[in-house]
């Protein structure tokens, strides 16, 4: 097999299993408007609403977990076997939510075996975005990388639009609403953890990375968070590059669907469409601004996202709840994403040049997931909070004032493309 063809297939093989994971984890948001009278019986639906976004939270919170765990465990047994895990626990948190009984069968330990099941799933993913993020980025060329990494976002947008898709189909073409609240629901989820356990033969015949079998073969023992923490630097970076980022990827994509419902004051249904079409697009715009990377640096592109968003968050929130014209708001959300693109179709291959490949995947893991918690994670819960207070306009601030702070981190790292380490050869 020539080594093109290997390389495509094992950036294949890595995407797929990243796209399964992501529709595994977003089909809880996709469907909780759905199944949150199932496990939070009140009378509020914005209370209902308000509690499954806080178990959606926990599954953040957990990701730090995953992300410290699992990239030990790449950067100490491959990428290839941590990826192969990462998938294999996001089925057994799908399967459980499909299967689980409801608060009316058995009372308060429905809510909790469901927050079990999604700290689950939260420990896999937290483990699932170091190791592949890093994972796509050796198996690239120097010359094409941000192009073949800005994949990881295509197949991360991918599982969402997936998720959304499902719920499209099943919303206008096999279930009535109240079949999709009393048993519709669980469909998606068996599917995803169906889905997963193909992503497990996949993954399981990729070939691992040249660069973590040059560190094994020298079979020196090294404790990785030990090492890690010799990098306080490339670690900082990490943290202030993705904290606007990630809430704002969170804001537009995963809250967005109920903002459109809540208080732009559309349907569900017209929730549902202006997201799948806006995300389809967004999927879309990654490998041309991963390519765009390729060609004038990592920095004008997140530069770009940077400011963009510090300008226009606000006024493009705003904007949204003033209008009751569905056409509208979808125009709003996608300029709000092709602003955001800037962000996700590299931030995965940066992280990834800034640190050496025997800490690689906790490098980038660790505190990209500490990150996430604290600021997209939470991103739902903030918002509907802030808009059960009475303070909506307050969240838009929140978001604009994270990606400044990341802009501030822009302005003063180096640009990776040229100082990168994924190339060096210890």
């Amino acid at each position: 097999m020539s080594p093109l063809r290997q390389r495509l297939l094992s950036i294949f093989g890595g995407s797929v299993g990243n796209l399964i994971e992501w529709y595994d984890f977003y089909v809880y948001s996709a469907f909780s408007l759905y199944f949150a009278q199932a496990f939070f019986p009140d009378a509020d639906p914005l209370v209902q609403q308000l509690n499954t976004a806080g178990v959606f939270a926990l599954g953040f919170l957990i990701r730090p977990v995953g992300g410290w765990l699992m990239g030990l465990y790449a950067d100490l047994r491959g990428r290839r076997a941590a990826l192969t895990l990462s998938v294999t626990l996001m089925c057994l948190g799908s399967l459980v939510i499909a299967v689980c009984p409801t608060y009316a069968r058995i009372g308060v330990m429905a809510p909790v075996v469901l927050m079990l099941a999604r700290l689950l799933q939260g420990l896999s993913l937290g483990g699932e975005y170091g190791t592949s993020a890093t994972y796509l980025s050796e198996v690239a060329t120097s010359r094409h990388r941000g192009f073949y990494s800005s994949f990881q976002y295509v197949t991360l947008i991918m599982g969402q639009l997936l998720a959304t898709l499902t719920l499209l189909v099943l919303q206008r073409l096999l279930l009535t609403g109240p079949q999709l609240e009393a048993w519709g629901w669980r469909i998606p989820f068996g599917i995803g953890a169906a889905l997963a356990i193909f992503g497990f033969y996949m993954r399981r015949n990729m070939v691992e990375t040249e660069a973590f079998t040059r560190e094994a073969a020298k079979q020196s023992g090294h404790h990785p968070m030990r090492e890690l923490l010799r990098h306080p630097k490339e670690i900082a970076v990490v943290v202030g590059l993705t904290m606007g980022g990630t809430l704002a990827f969170y804001t537009y994509t995963v809250y967005m669907q109920k903002f459109l419902v809540n208080s732009v004051r559309l349907t569900r249904d017209q929730a549902t469409l202006i997201s799948a079409g806006s995300l389809f697009l967004f999927m879309l715009l990654q490998p041309v601004l991963g390519f765009v990377s390729d060609k004038v640096g990592r920095r004008p592109v997140l530069m770009g996202f940077g400011i963009l968003g510090t300008l226009c968050t606000v006024p493009l929130l705003t904007a949204l709840t003033r209008t009751r014209d569905a056409f509208t708001a979808f125009m709003l959300v996608l300029a709000a994403l092709v602003i955001l693109s800037g962000y996700t179709s590299i931030n995965a291959v940066v992280k990834a040049e800034l640190f050496p490949a025997r800490i690689r995947a906790l490098g980038v893991g660790l505190p990209y997931a500490l990150t996430v918690s604290l600021f997209g994670g939470t991103a739902e819960y903030v918002g509907t909070r802030l808009k059960l207070a009475g303070h909506e306009v307050w969240f838009f601030w929140y978001v604009t004032a994270c990606i400044f702070c990341s802009l501030l981190v822009y302005t003063v790292m180096p640009d990776t493309r040229r100082h990168s380490r994924i190339d060096v050869v210890p």
